[in-house]
């Protein structure tokens, strides 16, 4: 894990790779949770038998599960200290380039691509990718802004 102190530290970080989560494994039990909690139950996401007879050959993780999964892997590549508080800003961007197959595994990338001062603090922008392990194409980038207040 890349250890980040205050404004400096960010600083000395853009434009330049994070790190890499470890991986994790998308199991269907996941998948049937999001789409509890989401009430988003579409057959490709929870309806393995069916899936199964798709063109995809099974159920796929929903994008917005892939995309829910930022904050966790986050904490696997990177720590910043020397704020008093962080604020989630939005996404400028998000794309789902490829599925995500339930039972494979995936990881997450982080570049910070971009430090701007606010008043009260910074506002960042890490370049999130999710790759799924053995496919070439990522099933998601996205490019997460967070505000680090002092």
């Amino acid at each position: 894990m890349k250890r980040i102190e205050g404004v400096d530290g960010l600083r000395a970080c853009v434009g330049s790779e994070l790190g890499v989560s470890e991986w994790l494994e998308v199991d269907q039990a996941l998948v049937d949770r999001f789409a509890d909690v989401t009430d988003d139950h579409q057959w490709i996401h929870v309806d393995p038998e069916r899936a199964a007879e798709s063109p995809l050959g099974g159920t796929i993780a929903h994008g917005l599960l892939v995309l829910s999964l930022g904050p966790r892997l986050s904490r696997e590549i990177y720590e910043v200290t020397g704020f008093r508080l962080v604020l989630n800003y939005g996404y400028d961007k998000v794309r789902f380039p490829a599925p995500t197959p339930v039972g494979k595994r995936l990881r997450m990338r982080a570049r910070l691509a971009e430090l701007t001062e606010v008043a009260g603090g910074v506002r960042i922008v890490v370049e999130q990718t999710y790759e799924v392990e053995g496919q070439e194409k990522p099933c998601c980038v996205a490019t997460h802004v967070t505000q680090w207040m002092s």
